[in-house]
Formats: structure tokens, C-alpha cells, sequence
């Protein structure tokens, strides 16, 4: 018995069934070619993952022209001389120029007897690396600097790889800079951090090489990740001039003083215990000081960044897409001027509560920062009045050490590129016991008034 569904339902037309069914199979064609070319995608990412990069003009060892690095891999060449560009600033950097001294003028007092007072501006580029420490008033005496090392060259050319394998990097640290400058030629480039002939990540500076070593670590064995920030480390971190055999200058010879750990307590032993180490010493308070360099690396390794394996790679040269195309952005600078390719990666969040959230704990270091200067500033000021007063050396030794103290963890934040941003809690911790020994430096000289 038929329903009356089965009586009303009309038989479809053979032309509409044909057409139906050739529908259906272009679908299923289109289908199948998506999936196809998706599938050779991926294969051909895997593919690249475990493949060279193909090299199609030959790269010499060591070759100091980024240009000729640029011929292979032109999205990444243009990419770095993006550097050049003087760009927006950030609240407190950026890719400008600045003076810090006039930006905040008790950095004068701070650093008073050594080249820093002299000048002391902002970083720009890598573009600049090499203009910028030719122009420093700090390296020439008839502006108030003094003579330095070809040391001071290490970390500013992809020159120096070549010459260190030429010279040895003993003879390059000694030998003056006014001796050395003509020799080089570019900027920080592909040599510093890439191997010629499979492009692999390698550590071009023995200093950090030997710094592991000193720590009993094999750098050798570090990941690929380890990598992407190790190769930015072998500059970006706190180093001093150790005296070696035949030196005739004070030291010259690049070391980090990483033998303890990377910690500011660790440093503070190193200089003081291991190897007694002086920068120079403060005309007012009769201080001996260390200063410290741009411990970038360290303070990052006590960050949330670090523990979770984020790299300085990961968000100073996001990955960017090009026709397709994947590859290392080498335009590096700071993440708050490309918050779209470097922070929203994992933070899902709109870019400008990103940045509020960025600047909000560097305002807090800040504000720690001007407090434990203006604390460093009196303690200085009122040791030297002492002095004046009649107060002896042992006296006032109690007063020295805290001050040295004090000042090498201001400057261990101070010095940091991110204003506190790597390691905020490590940051704002070193920066509160920089205030409370600076304090304890002015309680001593009270007690010796009365």
C-alpha cells in the first residue's frame, strides 16, 4: 500500500540527475585537489625543516657583507636593513638616539669620574652599531673620554669573527681601536650569528663560549631554541676587561662573570671574591664601583619568557609571511612597534591592552629605579661630606661597601634593556635591596655624625 508521500513524490528528470551528479563530482575534484595541495604544503615544510637551505651564489667563511648573504636570501636582507630606520620610540627606547643624561640628569652624579658622564645615550639599529661607537665622546680624551681597547669593537661588526680568527681574539682585545677601526668595515650582520654553508645558528664570540665553559656547560649541546637567544647573548649581557699575560693596558680581555651563576648576587661575589674588580672610583664618595654593562640575557633567563621557552627571537624577529612565504623577520627592534606579529602570537588580546599592560610594569621599575638613584645620589653626596668633616677611611668603610653594593644592582636594572619588562618581580626585587643598602649607607654616615 503507497503512502501519499510515495504518490506525490515526482521522479526526477535524467538532464537534472546527470547535472546533479557532474556537481557533485566537480565538488568532489575540488575537494580533492584542496586537500592535495594542502597535504604538498605540509610535506614541503617538513621538507625544508630538515633540509639546508639552498645556497645558489656561494657564501664565503666568515664573510663580513651582508649584501652577499642578501643574494640568497633577499626577504631577510631587506628585512635587516630595516634597522636603518629611524623608527617610532617607545616610552622608554626605541630605535632613537637619546641622551639619558639629559633625560634624567642624576645619572651625571652617578657616574661622575667615569666616561659615562661624558655621554651616555640610547642604542639605535644594529645598522648603527659601528657609527655609533665611533662618534662616542667616551673613547676620545679631547672630549673628556679615554683611549680604548679594540675590545670595544667585539660586538659592533661582522668584521670581527674574521679578524679574531686572524689575530686570535687575545691580540684583537689588545690591540687599540684607533688600530683595529679601519679594519672593519660593516655593521652587525649574517656572520655574527649564521653558518656560512648550512645557515645554522653558531656562537661567533669565544667570550660566551668560554663563559659556559666556566659554568661547566657545553654550549655546543644547547637546542635550536636555546640558539635563538644564545646567538643575541654572545652581546647583550654584562662583561668587564680581565687582565691577561702581557697586557699592557688595565684588562682588556672580554669576560662575563658568569663562573657563579647569572644572578646580581652571583656578579657581586665574582667581582668581589673571585676576581677583586674595580671600574673606577667615585670622586665624591671615594667609592670603588663596577659598571655594569646590559645584562639582557641574565635578567631575561629569571622571566616568565625564559621558563615557558620563548626566545629573544620569538619576539624581537617574529616569523613573517611573504607570498607565501615564511621566514625570520631580521628587522629587530622592539616587540611594542610589531605587537601584531610578535605578542598577539600568544597573547589574544587586543594590541593596545598589550602595550598598557607592557608600559605599566615598566612605569613600576621606573619609579623603583628614580628612587633607588635618588637614594644612591644622598648616599654619595653625604659620605663625601663626612669625608670633608674629618671622617677616616675605616670609618667610613662600612658606608663604601654598602654603596658599591647598592649601585651594581641599580645598574644591573638600569643598564637592562626593557625597562624591567624581562623579569619584572627579579627587577623590582633588585631594585628594592638597591634602595634599602643605599639607605643603610646613609644610616652609617648619621651614625658616625653623632
Amino acid at each position: 500500500m503507497s503512502t501519499p508521500d510515495a504518490e506525490n513524490r515526482q521522479p526526477v528528470p535524467p538532464a537534472q540527475a546527470a547535472w546533479r551528479g557532474w556537481l557533485l563530482f566537480a565538488v568532489l575534484v575540488l575537494v580533492v585537489l584542496i586537500l592535495g595541495l594542502l597535504i604538498a604544503s605540509v610535506l614541503e615544510r617538513r621538507r625544508e625543516a630538515v633540509e639546508p637551505p639552498r645556497i645558489i651564489t656561494p657564501i664565503a667563511a666568515l664573510e663580513p657583507d651582508n649584501a652577499v648573504w642578501g643574494k640568497n636570501f633577499p626577504r631577510e636582507y631587506e628585512s635587516w636593513r630595516k634597522t636603518a630606520e629611524i623608527g617610532l620610540p617607545t616610552k622608554y627606547g626605541g630605535p632613537v638616539n637619546f641622551s639619558h643624561l639629559r633625560r634624567n640628569p642624576m645619572l651625571v652624579d652617578l657616574f661622575k669620574g667615569y666616561p659615562f658622564e661624558v655621554n651616555y645615550n640610547d642604542d639605535r639599529g644594529h645598522w648603527y652599531a659601528l657609527t655609533d661607537v665611533r662618534a662616542t665622546p667616551r673613547r676620545i680624551p679631547a672630549k673628556g673620554g679615554k683611549p680604548q681597547p679594540g675590545t670595544c669593537l667585539t660586538c659592533k661588526s661582522s668584521n670581527v669573527p674574521g679578524l679574531m680568527a686572524e689575530m686570535t681574539p687575545g691580540k684583537f682585545y689588545q690591540a687599540p681601536f684607533d688600530e683595529i677601526d679601519h679594519k672593519v668595515k660593516h655593521p652587525i650582520g649574517c656572520a655574527d650569528c649564521h653558518d656560512n654553508e648550512t645557515m645554522e645558528l653558531r656562537i661567533s664570540r669565544p667570550a660566551l663560549r668560554e663563559a659556559f665553559a666556566a659554568m661547566g656547560r657545553d654550549i655546543d649541546q644547547a637546542s635550536l631554541q636555546e640558539m635563538r637567544s644564545l646567538v643575541c647573548a654572545q652581546c647583550h649581557v654584562e662583561y668587564y676587561f680581565k687582565k691577561q699575560p702581557g697586557d699592557a693596558a688595565k684588562g682588556t680581555y672580554l669576560t662575563f662573570p658568569w663562573s657563579r651563576g647569572l644572578s646580581v648576587e652571583d656578579m657581586e661575589k665574582y667581582y668581589t671574591e673571585d676576581v677583586p674588580h674595580v671600574d673606577w672610583v667615585h670622586p665624591v664618595s671615594k667609592t670603588e664601583l663596577i659598571k655594569m654593562q646590559h645584562p639582557d640575557y641574565e635578567v631575561y633567563t629569571f622571566g616568565v619568557h625564559a621558563f615557558r621557552g620563548v626566545s629573544c627571537a620569538d619576539c624581537h624577529m617574529p616569523y613573517r609571511s611573504e607570498g607565501g612565504v615564511k621566514f625570520t623577520d631580521h628587522h629587530i627592534q622592539s616587540p611594542l612597534n610589531n605587537i601584531g606579529n610578535s605578542c598577539t602570537v600568544c597573547h589574544r588580546w587586543e594590541e593596545d591592552e598589550i602595550k598598557a599592560r607592557v608600559e605599566k610594569i615598566q612605569d613600576t621599575t621606573y619609579e623603583l629605579m628614580l628612587d633607588a638613584e635618588t637614594a644612591l645620589v644622598a648616599a654619595h653626596n653625604e659620605v663625601g661630606q663626612a669625608m670633608a668633616a674629618g671622617a677616616s677611611d675605616s670609618q667610613l668603610k662600612p658606608a663604601h661597601e654598602l654603596i658599591r653594593r647598592a649601585q651594581l644592582r641599580w645598574d644591573y636594572v638600569a643598564s637592562n634593556n626593557g625597562m624591567g619588562f624581562h623579569a619584572p618581580q627579579e627587577c623590582a626585587r633588585v631594585l628594592a635591596t638597591s634602595i634599602d643598602l643605599a639607605q643603610q649607607a646613609r644610616l652609617a654616615v648619621a651614625k658616625w655624625q653623632k
